[in-house]
């Protein structure tokens, strides 16, 4: 089969999707603030569960230590994040709509990167971020739904790790490690796809974002 033939038999590549997540997802836009340990593997995990569009947003480049937990490789060093991962993006599935935004994400700008939207998914690595972000968002969206992480560090106690949810902010992690336990690929690669996963969740039940 030609590559030609393979994109005109696009929609094979979700054949053992959920039957009907496919055509929900399609019409759906996600945002994903950050393009680091969280949010390159969250951007996998969405496109390869059919989201149509994605708009992501990260200032930085590909580093050797991000290598360790991060969507890239070492052919990607020094490259811009969003142009690295777009290219994989791209090979996953050729028909994503994808807005990339290579930018330093503030109060000032965020609402209008992310305003398409239909969910935003927080990926940063700072608490202090990560704070102004829910504010920011909760402010100009205030029924839109976001999804945090808090707590993915170190390395096993798997169990610890759940979602917890207070109005339209939902909170994937256990909570209470932070970064200077080191991070582990396995760890955090779990709390990136519960974030995906509650995203795909919200996605397909539009209830969930009216839910007090």
């Amino acid at each position: 089969m030609t590559k030609n033939q393979e994109f005109k038999n696009i929609d094979q590549i979700f054949k053992r999707n959920v039957s009907g997540l496919t055509d929900i997802l399609s019409k759906k836009t996600a945002g994903i603030a950050g393009l680091g340990g969280l949010g390159s593997n969250v951007a996998v995990s969405l496109v390869r569960s059919g989201l149509g569009k994605l708009i992501v947003a990260d200032y930085d480049t590909v580093e050797l230590s991000n290598l360790n937990r991060q969507f890239y490789f070492l052919e990607d060093i020094g490259k811009k994040k969003t142009e690295a991962l777009a290219v994989y993006l791209k090979k996953i599935n050729p028909g994503l709509i994808l807005d990339a935004h290579w930018i330093k994400l503030n109060r000032k700008n965020v609402c209008k990167v992310f305003k398409g939207a239909n969910v935003l998914i927080e990926a940063f690595d700072k608490a202090e971020e990560k704070a102004w972000l829910i504010e920011t968002w909760s402010e100009c969206f205030p029924e839109k739904p976001i999804i945090v992480a808090s707590g993915l560090a170190g390395y096993g106690k798997t169990d610890l790790l759940k979602v917890e949810r207070s109005g339209n902010i939902f909170i994937c992690g256990d909570g209470k490690s932070d970064s200077s336990m080191g991070l582990n690929a396995a760890r955090v690669a779990i709390v990136a796809n519960i974030q995906a996963n509650v995203a795909i969740e919200i996605l397909a039940n539009e209830k969930l974002q009216k839910e007090s």
